[in-house]
């Protein structure tokens, strides 16, 4: 039976999506934690990747190699580059892009990458699924939106990057790992979405910013991943 994929970059993450699991079993392939079982009935396998596209990259090829994935889903946090968006608001990543990814100097556009593009597109029926779902949910005091997601090997601290990206991208929110799932899931044509809850805004400071906070975000990537997959069920 098919399995929806998940990928967590931190521990913390990894520990709320736990949480809300049933029937819990361990595979360990090549010295990867991988857990398979059920979230609302349905089958699911979750790993812990690390932080940064490598990892990220590594977890997903891994996944889709060894379980029958029906699609990947990539939760947790991340900082605002939107200055409308406030600590745990809602990204849902309808296009993935690598900030720092520059082969510019072939002519080609920042972000660009041969045989891919610049932007990936996530699969639409997920992305409609995720913002009915993000309607079940009672709390009120954030804001969802969807747009451009943006990845990079880089924690992004200063305003000065923070607005560098935002303007050329027009990205939402910036990551580490979002874009290389995209692309590994792309490549393997395997629908994938990215969703994340805003941490931090990069101001300098925000590292401090996210410790206090990573939690409340993995909590609420939690919640939405289970009205997710209720919205699934009952769509069957």
């Amino acid at each position: 039976m098919n399995k929806i994929g998940i990928i967590l970059a931190m521990h913390e993450e990894f520990e709320e999506i736990i949480n809300i699991m049933t029937e819990i079993d361990e595979k360990r392939i090549r010295n990867v934690s991988f857990i398979e079982g059920k979230i609302e009935n349905k089958d699911c396998v979750i790993a812990e990747s690390g932080v940064g596209k490598v990892n990220a990259a590594r977890i997903t090829q891994m996944m889709i190699d060894y379980f029958k994935i029906e699609f990947i889903i990539n939760l947790g946090a991340a900082g605002a580059l939107n200055p409308s968006l406030e600590i745990g608001d809602i990204v849902i990543g309808d296009k993935l892009v690598q900030h720092d990814f520059d082969i510019t100097a072939f002519g080609h556009t920042k972000g660009y990458i041969t045989g891919v593009g610049e932007k990936i597109n996530s699969d639409e029926n997920l992305i409609k699924k995720f913002k009915n779902s993000v309607k079940n949910i009672d709390e009120r005091t954030y804001k969802i939106e969807v747009g451009t997601i943006a990845s990079g090997d880089i924690f992004c601290t200063t305003p000065q990057m923070k607005d560098k990206i935002y303007a050329k991208f027009d990205a939402q929110c910036v990551e580490m790992e979002g874009a290389a799932i995209a692309q590994v899931s792309y490549l393997n044509n395997i629908p994938f979405i990215v969703v994340r809850s805003i941490s931090d805004t990069p101001n300098g400071n925000n590292a401090i910013t996210y410790d206090q906070f990573s939690r409340l975000a993995s909590k609420r990537c939690a919640k939405i991943l289970k009205e997710f997959i209720k919205e699934i069920e009952d769509s069957n």
